[in-house]
C-alpha cells in the first residue's frame, strides 16, 4: 500500500513540474540584470587638468580643487547619511529619531561616541576628531576615498579620516573613477576592525571572488561591482543597513533585477510570497574568511607578566583573545538563523532601560501572522538568513542602561580603556561625553544583534534544496515553529485526512476502472 500511494504522489508531483515548466518562459539571467558598459570609457582624463597637477599640501587642498570642477556636488555629499552618519527613521513607539553610526551603540566597539578620532577613519571625511566636527564645510570631504582608481589610498589610524603620510595625493586626484569594489570594501569589508568581523557575507575574497563565493561578483561571470545593485542618484546610495536604521525604503532588491517570478517553476515562484530569495540562495556565509560571532569584553584586562597586553589567536590566525577587547569565537560556512521578517526594525537607543537579557540591540519585526501590521502599513512579512552576533558588553547596574565607554586615546593616562585598562574610568569619562548618568557600578550583559545576509549569492546548483528544509529531524527552519511546514511538522488531523484522500482517490479510480472494465465485457457478450 505504502508503495502505491509513493507511486501515486510521485505521478501527481511530476504532473504539476511539467505543467508548471511549460507555462512558464524561459528567462536567462542575463534577460534580469541591468549592466553597466563596463566598456565605455571615460570622457576626461584627470591627469590633464592643470588644477590637479598642482603639489597639494593637504588632503582639504585636493577636495577644493575636485569642488572647482564638479560644483554642487558637495551639496549632495552633505545631505546622505554617508555624510552624516545619521539619518531620520520612524521607530515603532518612538516616534521619528536620529540612526546612524555617530548615535546608535553596537555589540562590537560598542559605539563612536566619545572615540571619533579612530572611528572616522572610515568617514568620507577629513578632520571629524569629536562632536565640534564641522559638517557644514565641503572642504572636510574626502572625494577621493570612494574614487580612488589606483588602490594607493589609504587612511591613517587614529588621525579622523586623514590619509597617510605616503599617499601621493597627485597621483591619486590624476587618478580617479566610478566607486570600485575596493573603494566600498575598504571601509565595508573591515567593520568591526578586522576583515568580515560585522557583516559575515562581505569580506576581502569579495573583491576578486569566484562563482562558490558571489554568482553576481564572479570575475569570470558577472563580474558586477556593488553600485550596479547599490544605484545612485546624487550621491545617494540605495541600500541600508538594519543595524542602523528602522524602515524599510531607500533599499535593494532582488526583484529589482529579477522580477517577482525568476524561477521556470511555479511553486518556486509561489515560495516567494512568504520567503526572501536570500534564504534559498545564500544557504552558508563566511564562506572564504571566518566572520566573528561572540564577543566578550568582560574578560578584557588581562595582561602578561610585564604589564603588556595581551593577544591570542587560534589555528586559523583569528585572534581569540585581545587585552583590549576580550574573548572572540570566530566561524566560516556558517548556516544562517532564520527569522520572519517585515523589513522594519526597533534599535536600543542610548539612555534605554534594558528590559530583558539577551538585550537585543536590534530587533527585527516579523511574524507569520501579520495580518494587523499590514494593515499599518508594513510589508508582508518572509523567512529571512540572517547572522546572529552575540556579545557580552558593559552596563550599569544601578541605571539599567548600556554604557557607552571612552575606548581610544593616543596615549595612556587619557582615561581610555585600551590605554589604561580601568572601566570604571573609561566608563565615566564616555557617559559624561555623551550626556548621561553614570552611577559609579558596573557589570556585563548579554546581548544579541541581527544582521540580514544579502551577499554571498550562491548559484542556482548551490542553493538550498526542499529538502533541506521539508524533513523532519533537521530542517533549517526548526526554529520557526508558527505555522504548519509540510515534511516537517506531523499532524495527525492533516496526515489522516491527507492518507484518507490518497486512499479515496485510488479506491476511486480502481472502482472506476473495474467498472469499466466490467461493463465493457457485459457491452461484448
Amino acid at each position: 500500500m505504502k508503495r502505491a500511494i509513493i507511486l501515486f504522489l510521485a505521478i501527481v508531483l511530476s504532473a504539476n513540474l511539467i505543467y508548471s515548466a511549460d507555462t512558464l518562459p524561459d528567462f536567462p539571467l542575463v534577460n534580469y540584470t541591468l549592466k553597466i558598459n563596463r566598456n565605455e570609457k571615460p570622457s576626461v582624463k584627470h591627469s590633464k587638468f592643470e588644477i590637479l597637477q598642482q603639489p597639494f599640501e593637504n588632503a582639504h587642498e585636493l577636495t577644493k580643487a575636485c569642488l572647482s570642477c564638479h560644483t554642487e556636488r558637495d551639496k549632495e555629499i552633505m545631505a546622505t547619511s554617508h555624510w552624516n552618519w545619521e539619518r531620520s527613521e520612524q521607530m515603532k513607539g518612538k516616534g521619528v529619531v536620529p540612526l546612524g553610526k555617530k548615535n546608535i551603540l553596537n555589540n562590537f566597539c560598542i559605539g563612536t561616541m566619545s572615540n571619533e578620532k579612530t572611528c572616522t577613519r572610515c568617514h568620507i571625511g577629513y578632520g571629524w576628531e569629536d562632536k565640534n566636527f564641522d559638517f557644514s564645510d565641503p572642504l572636510n570631504i574626502d572625494c577621493v576615498v570612494c574614487h580612488d582608481q589606483t588602490a594607493t589610498y589609504l587612511k591613517e589610524k587614529g588621525q579622523a579620516g586623514y590619509p597617510k603620510e605616503s599617499v601621493d595625493l597627485n597621483y591619486v586626484a590624476q587618478n580617479v573613477g566610478p566607486p570600485t569594489r575596493n573603494n566600498c570594501g575598504i571601509c565595508h569589508f573591515w567593520g568591526g576592525g578586522g576583515n568580515n568581523v560585522k557583516h559575515g557575507d562581505l569580506e576581502i575574497s569579495m573583491e576578486n571572488p569566484g562563482r562558490s563565493i558571489d554568482v553576481h561578483m564572479d570575475i569570470e561571470g558577472e563580474n558586477m561591482s556593488c553600485v550596479e545593485c547599490h544605484k545612485t542618484e546624487k550621491h545617494n546610495i540605495t541600500g541600508k543597513l538594519y543595524a542602523l536604521s528602522s524602515e524599510d525604503k531607500n533599499r535593494t532588491y532582488c526583484i529589482d533585477c529579477h522580477t517577482e517570478k525568476p524561477h521556470k517553476d511555479r511553486i518556486l515562484n509561489e515560495h516567494i510570497v512568504r520567503i526572501a530569495c536570500q534564504t534559498c540562495h545564500i544557504p552558508v556565509y563566511a564562506k572564504q574568511n571566518a566572520t566573528k560571532m561572540i564577543w566578550d569584553w568582560s574578560t578584557a584586562g588581562r595582561l602578561d607578566d610585564n604589564g603588556n597586553p595581551m593577544h591570542e589567536s587560534d589555528a586559523d590566525g583569528n585572534h581569540n583573545y585581545l587585552s583590549i577587547k576580550g574573548n572572540f569565537v570566530y566561524d566560516d560556512h556558517v548556516i544562517p538563523e532564520y527569522m520572519w521578517f517585515n523589513g522594519t526594525a526597533n534599535h536600543y537607543l542610548m539612555g534605554d532601560k534594558i528590559e530583558s537579557v539577551p538585550l537585543q540591540m536590534n530587533t527585527l519585526y516579523g511574524k507569520y501572522n501579520d495580518r494587523d501590521s499590514r494593515k499599518n502599513g508594513d510589508a508582508i512579512s518572509k523567512i529571512w538568513p540572517v547572522k546572529v552576533h552575540r556579545g557580552r558588553q558593559i552596563y550599569d547596574t544601578v541605571y539599567k542602561t548600556l554604557i557607552q565607554p571612552k575606548l581610544w586615546s593616543p596615549e595612556k593616562g587619557q582615561g581610555a580603556y585600551w590605554k589604561d585598562f580601568d572601566w570604571d574610568i573609561a566608563s565615566e569619562l564616555g557617559m559624561e561625553y555623551v550626556g548621561l548618568q553614570y552611577s559609579g557600578h558596573y557589570d556585563f550583559v548579554e546581548t544579541e544583534m541581527y544582521w540580514p545576509l544579502n551577499h554571498m549569492v550562491s548559484p542556482a546548483d548551490q542553493s538550498l534544496k526542499c529538502i533541506d528544509c521539508h524533513q523532519r529531524e533537521h530542517s533549517r527552519l526548526h526554529a520557526l515553529t508558527d505555522f504548519y511546514l509540510p515534511g516537517r511538522d506531523f499532524s495527525p488531523v492533516a496526515e489522516t485526512a491527507g492518507v484518507s484522500l490518497i486512499l479515496a482517490s485510488l479506491i476511486g479510480v480502481a472502482f472506476h476502472a473495474f467498472c469499466r472494465i466490467f461493463l465493457k465485457s457485459k457491452c461484448d457478450n
